[in-house]
């Protein structure tokens, strides 16, 4: 576990949010995608995102030492970072960030927070959020979605495997590289009802219309289907309490054939909760966004799995750094 050493790294530390505050706000004005066809000065830019001639400026130049931009003169152009993974439009434009700015304000609620033991700043359950929140957090997912499929892919037995359930499945992005391991895989995609017409662009856009279906409901509430084969829990078990990840994880086990397997891919904490460190952040990431949420640790899943009837349960890390717990009905 790193220490901090002196008063200059801590303070390097901390100030590290005004970084991750001049990109949020360089993306929220679409500052990269105005610069797609070549140089323009920060006044012609100003004027192009309707924003301040001089405040625009100190921020173009700000993103020039982040690496983001480059100066030549008056002018500023796209890095090939930029170029490729922030023009909107572009095969890999990296849309997602737009969940990072609505990240920056629950999180700017962590004291408060904190003292309430609950999220004090998010108050609508998701299926209640408006589209464009949505349509932002399905991005972000995706986005980390497509890499983490495959080395998950590629880890697991699918061999025999012809029916998949992807629980809050999103875009779908997991069930996808099933399929491309398999092509004998049908897979079965569960989200919330306003989730559902988002998953389905996904589908028609990565050509799964003929092998992949939806099926809308509440986890916690409706029923998941039957006769799957493989059921994956990705990103799922932090949004919910103990009680409720028992609950859920008891309906995996009914909606699966003999000898199927529950996949369950989430940050997997130490008994003492200090790692991985990316999920006692996350924790943290769920108490100011939800209500109930946490990061849960190997021995937790593992006691809900076998209350479950699950058996030889194992856990899994890939060498990306993805955790699984795997368990056989």
């Amino acid at each position: 576990m790193k220490e901090i050493n002196s008063p200059g790294e801590f303070l390097e530390t901390v100030n590290a949010f005004r970084i991750s505050r001049i990109v949020l706000t360089a993306h929220e004005l679409d500052l990269f995608t105005i610069l797609k066809d070549g140089p323009l000065s920060s006044p012609i830019v100003a004027k192009s995102i309707g924003a301040n001639e001089r405040a625009t400026d100190r921020l173009m130049n700000a993103l020039v030492p982040i690496g983001l931009l480059k100066k030549s003169g008056s002018q500023f152009s796209n890095t090939d970072f930029s170029i490729r993974f922030l023009i909107k439009g572009q095969p890999n434009y990296m849309g997602g960030l737009a969940h990072l700015v609505h990240l920056w304000k629950t999180w700017s609620t962590l004291t408060e927070a904190v003292k309430a033991g609950t999220s004090v700043a998010v108050k609508q359950p998701i299926g209640e959020r408006e589209e464009a929140w949505l349509e932002s957090f399905i991005a972000a997912m995706h986005s980390r979605a497509i890499q983490q499929a495959k080395e998950i892919a590629a880890v697991l037995d699918l061999s025999q495997t012809k029916s998949v359930l992807d629980i809050g499945g999103g875009s779908g992005a997991f069930t996808f590289e099933f399929i491309r391991e398999n092509p004998v895989i049908s897979g079965t995609i569960f989200d919330l009802p306003n989730v559902i017409p988002i998953t389905r662009q996904y589908i028609s856009r990565e050509g799964f219309d003929d092998s992949v279906t939806t099926l809308a409901g509440d986890y916690l509430k409706d029923k998941l289907g039957y006769d799957y084969d493989l059921v994956l829990l990705s990103a799922v078990l932090h949004i919910n309490s103990p009680e409720e990840n028992k609950l859920l994880i008891n309906k995996c086990a009914e909606s699966l054939n003999p000898g199927g397997q529950l996949v369950i891919l989430d940050h997997i904490m130490t008994d003492d909760r200090t790692g991985p460190a990316a999920g006692a952040f996350f924790a943290l990431n769920m108490l100011v966004g939800t209500e109930k949420g946490d990061t849960y640790t190997e021995k937790e899943i593992k006691t809900w799995m076998q209350s479950a009837g699950f058996k030889y349960i194992r856990r899994r890390d890939t060498p990306q750094g993805s955790n699984m717990m795997i368990g056989i009905k």
